[in-house]
């Protein structure tokens, strides 16, 4: 009885010490420095071509005719946005959150969206010659019409458009 008595003692002690160790050191764990934030805000026709927007935050964002061109979006969240017409030509999005995203009439030419979440997003008379999407997640139905029209070789990864979508 002794032994797990001590035991408890020993347990609590550590669970107080960690517990105090947050309380001097609150440090957030996955936070990011200078997170670029442009959640709900019309962006239509904004200019971030070759911009480094890593990490950033576009939930819900109006980005019709939006120009992206060459930026690097790896890890941004674009979930719900709207970029119809948009110019993603070049840019790399590897990792980022495209979910219920519109794409549709979107230039994707040579975009890299390797590790992307494409889940419930359009990509109507989007241009997606080049683009790569090794290892996305996109739904089947996206992208039965995405290998209708999937050619071209991604300049930076070597990749087939076709290759990365698994058409047959």
């Amino acid at each position: 009885m002794k032994k797990i008595f001590d035991k408890l003692v020993s347990l609590i002690a550590i669970v107080i010490l960690a517990w105090f160790w947050v309380i001097i050191n609150p440090q957030p764990a996955l936070a990011q420095v200078n997170t670029i934030n442009y959640s709900n805000i019309n962006l239509e026709n904004r200019d971030f071509a070759n911009a480094d927007l890593t990490g950033g935050t576009f939930v819900a964002a109006e980005m019709r005719g939006t120009n992206f061109q060459g930026a690097n979006l790896t890890n941004a969240i674009l979930t719900k946005g709207v970029l119809l017409k948009a110019n993603l030509a070049g840019a790399n999005l590897t990792g980022a959150l495209v979910d219920r995203a519109t794409l549709d009439g979107a230039n994707l030419k040579n975009a890299n969206f390797t590790q992307a979440t494409l889940t419930r997003s359009r990509f109507y008379d989007a241009d997606i010659t080049g683009a790569d999407f090794t290892d996305a997640l996109i739904d089947r139905y996206q992208v039965s019409l995405l290998c209708e029209k999937a050619e071209g070789i991604n300049p930076v990864t070597g990749v087939a458009t076709r290759e990365s979508l698994g058409c047959k």
